[in-house]
Formats: structure tokens, C-alpha cells, sequence
């Protein structure tokens, strides 16, 4: 049942960082009031809400308070309680529904479901215990990359075997959950597609990142990715017919790695708003998060138009205070802040997105502003 969501009435949201802010900016424009359930007090999405629910995601009061003063319900990253969210759905109107949180918040529903949509991906084993996993790993060799099934980004809760030998520096993750391991693929660069599908099945995917890591965090992502045309074709592809075996409602965002022959490997999935489609804010026709609130809401999507290259970098911990004191040379970037107390070292703390007419020399200005390096 697609139900239409009106100007004036309220989007809750489960989840106060970044990204439920930059959502909720996106819905006040169309004159959405906004709830928040979060535990801490002063959230970057809490700053912005019309109402704040602090408690645990888990808090049955909290979720049914959120019930009852929300029109519709999402939520902003995947590691929200399973259970919490299935019962909401029972009470109040969650379009995304619970499945898709369940599915990619555990790698190994993640490899199976993206399997059975029948797209490419890497071989993989999954083991329950780190005696399983000694006894499966010749099934894809080594080197290899073993994975907690439950938790980690940002490259935690994961550890490189280079060799048999090496096995047991893996044992530590089975501490936490079930772990898969995937054959270890070398690939020429990393990608993602964010692709956007209402309750009517309408579909369109942003234009193409292409994405570089620094420490296993996203440092930037330059658009449209430096592939050729067929391999972006495989890619939208591949990312919709994933959203349709899904029945996705909102967004979700697919990370793929592109190989040597032009192939393409989904890596990864996110069932909400991505790091790497921050750029669209600016550089489309539509952004990431109003479409994802027109997809939420019932509303017919828009097609994604690039106006123009461009480059998202994130901004750090480390790199506020470099950033701060350079704001006034660099008219031409656009910087969002998110309104987090405290900079730590590697916390997301926001991001600058530049339009670029070269995105060579953007990428030089970029190195020489010494911010990043």
C-alpha cells in the first residue's frame, strides 16, 4: 500500500546523525515537520527536528511515542534493533518496511540475497565458528578477507589472510559474530551506484561515484566515476535489478569494485542515504535525501541530472581546523558542517563539495590546500 505523505505532516526519523539532518533539511523545504529518535540529546538531526525522542532505538515507549506523532517512518543507517523497527511497522506507517535492515545488517544475508538477484559477486564462504572457517577456507584460497557478519564500516570488523599461516589472526573477530570470508579481489578502482525507488516501482539511480579510501574511511568521491560507458551501464544495471529483487522503497546504496576486464563485483549494500552521494546536494538536479523523501512520501521521483563534474571530500576530525582557516581562499567550495560537539580524529565531521570544469586540477587544488594531507 503506497499511501501519499503531505507538506505539514510529520516524517519520523530513527537515527540522529548526518544523514537523518541532511534528510530532514531536505523534507522542511517541502514543509515536513520532523521527529527524531535518537539516544543522545544534542544530534546533528536533533538540532533540526521539530520533535526529539531521546532513548535507545530499542526503547518500546520511545518507538511507539515515535508511532504516534510520525505520518510516515524512516530511518537513517542499518544498525537500528530489527525487532524495534518489525513491531513499528505493525503500528505505524514504515514504507521501507524491516526486511531490508534485517538483510544488510548481517554480511551473510547481505552475500546471499545479492546472489539471488543473480548480479556478479565475489566468492565467499561463511563460518559460524573459527574451526568452520579452518575447515572451509581452501573452498576460495587465499589471500582473502574475513568479515564479521554483524557490525563493522569503515573497515572495522575485518582482517586481510595473506596465507594459510595467517589464519589466526581472524580468530579475534569471531568474538563478535559468524564471519564470512571473501577471496580477495584486486580491483582497478571502487564505485558506487545509489540507486532510489518508490512504492510505485518508479526507479532512477544518481550519476556514478567514483570512490577513494584513505584508512579504510571514504576520503572523496569524484563524479561522474572515470569508467567507460558500458561499465556504467552494467552498474545501473546491476544496482536496479538488486533494488527490484529487494522491493526497495527509499534508497540504497551499492558498492561495486571494477576489475581488470571491465567487469564489475558488488561489494556492498547500504538501505539508506551514502557518503558518496553527498555531492548530489549541489551537482544534481535532485539530491540524494529530497528523493529520498519524495520516495518515502509517495511522491514521483525526479530524474537525477548532473549539472556538472564534481568532487565530495569529507571532513574529519583532524582536518576542521586546517579547513576553518582556509575557508576564505576557496570561494567556489561548498561546506557542510553537521553540527557535531566534539572533533575526534577520523569522526565525520562534514564535507566539502566542489563543482569542477577539470576535474584533474581540482583534484591538484584539493592536494595543495595541504587540508586532507
Amino acid at each position: 500500500m503506497t499511501k501519499v505523505i503531505y507538506p505539514g505532516q510529520t516524517i519520523g526519523i530513527i537515527g540522529g546523525g548526518q544523514l537523518g539532518r541532511m534528510m530532514a533539511l531536505a523534507a522542511k523545504e517541502a514543509g515536513f515537520k520532523i521527529a527524531v529518535l535518537e539516544p543522545t540529546i544534542d544530534s546533528p538531526c536533533g538540532q533540526v527536528a521539530d520533535i526529539r525522542i531521546v532513548a535507545p532505538y530499542n526503547d518500546e515507549a520511545a518507538l511507539e511515542e515515535l508511532a504516534e506523532v510520525s505520518d510516515v517512518i524512516t530511518y537513517e543507517f542499518e544498525n537500528i534493533d530489527y525487532t524495534g523497527l518489525k513491531r513499528l511497522t505493525e503500528i505505524a506507517y514504515v514504507p521501507q518496511g524491516a526486511e531490508l535492515v534485517k538483510i544488510t545488517q548481517d554480511r551473510i544475508n547481505e552475500k546471499k540475497e545479492i546472489q539471488a538477484s543473480g548480479v556478479p559477486i565475489a566468492k565467499f564462504v561463511e563460518a559460524s565458528t573459527f574451526e568452520e572457517l579452518e575447515q572451509r577456507i581452501e573452498e576460495i584460497g587465499f589471500p582473502c578477507v574475513v568479515k564479521t557478519a554483524r557490525g563493522g564500516y569503515d573497515g572495522k570488523g575485518q582482517q586481510i589472510v595473506r596465507s594459510k599461516d595467517h589464519l589466526n589472526n581472524a580468530k579475534v573477530l569471531f568474538e563478535h559474530s559468524a564471519c564470512i570470508a571473501e577471496a580477495f579481489v584486486s580491483f582497478e578502482k571502487e564505485i558506487s551506484v545509489i540507486v532510489q525507488r518508490n512504492g510505485a516501482g518508479q526507479t532512477y539511480c544518481l550519476p556514478i561515484g567514483e570512490n577513494i579510501h584513505v584508512n579504510h574511511i571514504l576520503h572523496e568521491t569524484i563524479v561522474p566515476a572515470r569508467i567507460d560507458a558500458s561499465l556504467a551501464t552494467k552498474a545501473i544495471i546491476a544496482a536496479e535489478t538488486i533494488a527490484n529483487h529487494l522491493n526497495l522503497v527509499g534508497t540504497l546504496a551499492v558498492e561495486m569494485f571494477v576489475l581488470e576486464n571491465n567487469e564489475i563485483l558488488i561489494n556492498e549494500l547500504a538501505p539508506r542515504p551514502h557518503n558518496s552521494g553527498h555531492y548530489s546536494i549541489e551537482a544534481c538536479s535532485i539530491s540524494q535525501f529530497h528523493q529520498h523523501i519524495r520516495a518515502i512520501c509517495g511522491w514521483p521521483l525526479r530524474e537525477p541530472k548532473l549539472w556538472t563534474d564534481s568532487i565530495m571530500v569529507n571532513i574529519l576530525g583532524q582536518h576542521v581546523i586546517p579547513l576553518t582557516n582556509s575557508i576564505s581562499k576557496y570561494p567556489n567550495w561548498s561546506v557542510h558542517m553537521y553540527g557535531k560537539s566534539e572533533a575526534k580524529t577520523n569522526r565525520k565531521m562534514g564535507h566539502v563539495t566542489i563543482l569542477s570544469t577539470n576535474i584533474e586540477e581540482t583534484l591538484k587544488e584539493i592536494e595543495q590546500s595541504k587540508i586532507w594531507s
